[in-house]
């Protein structure tokens, strides 16, 4: 499933050609994606403004003008395409072919940009774990998804403060803590991985070790906090990690996973300059951990 990265890659591939458009029409193929589709949903949103496309954990934002929101989650295999007369507006890196079989079109929003050329945007999602719901954008935090959500790794909410508040007297270890998306928003399974290899510290730790007594964070916990900050902002500006189904609205994918420190990686030797290690793989709550017991305490 996309993770943060793949979805901001997505919005700022897709801003460019949507934000200040007008949708002149929508097309909906079927009625349902994982979910059923709005009611009335070409009706309610056809002739409107886009002012703004968001993104919320891995939810992609669509603002329109008359303060709705078409909420947009990619699934397993769902992504966006740019079609116009001009080449494609969002640069990438071609790693592998992408099928774009019509079949799986679901979805055409098409518009007229705000220099008055035309352009559609096109949903295509293969196996329909995605879906979208419209929803009021003075509401979004009564959206049931966002309810509880932590806050995002990219914002200036996280820092070790915030976290010492949520790791203090926990034994769960550091993994599992930092996937639940009420500590943290949108941070996924790779980019945990990364991260704590990253500050050097092991998925089997207990949250609780990273803070003192009174609540206040341990040396290592600015260290951690950095390293997320680091790999999200890495991840994004090399256009996400292609794994399986995830595509950039150019048709090219991501190629983050090429420096992959330790995810997908097990048995190999560890990049860390000085250590001898090797990349083990444990599972964790059902999820693949990858790190180097070497050097990660």
């Amino acid at each position: 499933m996309p993770e943060l990265p793949e979805v901001e890659t997505v919005r700022r591939g897709l801003a460019p050609t949507m934000e200040e458009a007008r949708l002149v029409r929508l097309e909906t193929r079927r009625p349902d994606l994982r979910f059923p589709l709005p009611e009335r949903f070409e009706e309610r949103v056809g002739g409107r403004r886009i002012v703004g496309l968001g993104r919320r954990a891995k939810y992609l934002l669509i603002d329109l003008d008359d303060g709705m929101t078409i909420i947009a989650h990619l699934g397993m295999s769902g992504s966006f395409r740019i079609e116009a007369a001009e080449p494609a507006l969002a640069p990438g890196v071609f790693h592998h072919p992408r099928s774009k079989d019509e079949k799986h079109d679901h979805v055409l929003f098409d518009l007229e940009r705000r220099d008055g050329l035309p352009v559609r945007v096109i949903y295509n999602d293969p196996r329909r774990f995605g879906f979208m719901h419209l929803w009021s954008r003075s509401e979004l935090d009564l959206y049931p998804a966002f309810a509880g959500l932590g806050p995002e790794p990219t914002g200036n909410l996280l820092d070790a403060g915030y976290l010492a508040g949520r790791f203090l007297n926990r034994i769960q270890p550091l993994k599992g803590m930092l996937l639940d998306q009420s500590v943290i928003a949108g941070l996924g399974n790779i980019y945990v991985c990364e991260a704590l290899w990253r500050s050097g510290l092991s998925p089997k730790r207990a949250a609780g070790t990273l803070v003192t007594r009174t609540g206040k964070p341990r040396a290592a916990l600015p260290v951690l906090t950095q390293a997320i900050r680091e790999v999200i902002a890495d991840a994004i500006a090399a256009g996400g990690s292609s794994l399986r189904d995830h595509i950039q609205t150019d048709g090219s994918l991501g190629y983050f996973q090429h420096r992959f420190a330790v995810y997908d990686r097990e048995g190999e030797a560890c990049v860390r300059a000085g250590c001898a290690g090797r990349i083990t793989r444990i599972v964790q709550s059902g999820r693949s951990t990858f790190f180097c017991p070497a050097c990660q305490r």
